[in-house]
């Protein structure tokens, strides 16, 4: 068996469907472009028509197949009918990535109505009400891959984690809950675990060049985070290789969760 065959074996994503929330930008772009390359026919859903045409267009332009909807993540409606819009376009997904995300992240004493109901419908229910649609359907053509997009705030708290970090520590017990329902029909449910991301959802932090310095100091590597670094752990996770990777957290931080 040459090596090229091997490899597509254990990690070609040929054939399959993905739906990615989020993916117009940041991780989820990446995430995206990297399952698209691998193979699979990507959805990508979002809000920001511009982004999700540009975020087409250039998977498109390198041979890839994908395709974008529009759908709002904050309500159950938006979330059900962004649902459908995506399965209507390839076909039921055998991935679901769930990278949408918002981070307010006010002082604690501040934290409002408002702002938690915000944070849990789009960082936590939305990827619920996703899984619930599509998990089953895994579940019964005996193949599926869901991944998740946390934070270190689902593990300790720093630089008010407020309704974010509880939003992202759900969504691993999501993960797990998700994971003891459906893998033993051949879904897996895992979890990628950032550090600190040079992205929009981080402008607060990365337009500080000192903290920028302080949080990449705090890593092993040396540098912190880009969207790309999780090209290759989503490739990873969504393909054949990983059938027996479920239930987890994986961390893809340059070593900060462990310095």
């Amino acid at each position: 068996m040459t090596s090229q065959r091997y490899l597509s074996e254990l990690f070609s994503l040929d054939g399959r469907v993905a739906v990615v929330t989020g993916g117009s930008s940041g991780i989820g772009r990446a995430i995206a472009g990297a399952l698209a390359h691998a193979g699979a026919r990507v959805v990508i859903v979002a809000r920001k028509k511009a982004e999700l045409v540009a975020a087409v267009d250039e998977l498109t332009a390198d041979g890839c197949q994908a395709a974008w909807v529009s759908g709002d993540l904050s309500s159950r409606a938006g979330v059900r009918a962004a649902a459908e819009d995506a399965a209507a376009v390839f076909g039921e997904p055998d991935i679901l990535v769930n990278s949408a995300g918002i981070n307010l992240r006010p002082p604690m004493s501040e934290l409002g109505d408002d702002v938690w109901d915000a944070t849990m419908a789009v960082n936590l229910e939305a990827p619920f009400l996703l899984g619930q649609r599509f998990g089953p359907g895994m579940a019964e053509r005996g193949f599926g891959r869901i991944i998740h997009i946390t934070s270190q705030q689902a593990h300790r708290a720093f630089v008010q984690s407020g309704a974010y970090g509880v939003s992202k520590g759900a969504l691993e017990s999501l993960a797990r809950s998700q994971a003891e329902a459906w893998s033993p029909h051949g879904v897996t449910c895992n979890t990628l675990v950032p550090g600190f991301v040079m992205t929009a959802l981080n402008e607060r932090l990365s337009s500080d060049p000192e903290k920028v310095a302080a949080l990449a100091a705090r890593t092993m590597v040396g540098r912190n985070g880009l969207a790309e670094d999780f090209a290759g752990a989503a490739v990873f996770l969504a393909s054949r290789g990983a059938g027996y990777v479920t239930g987890q957290s994986i961390h893809v931080d340059g070593g900060m969760s462990v310095h």
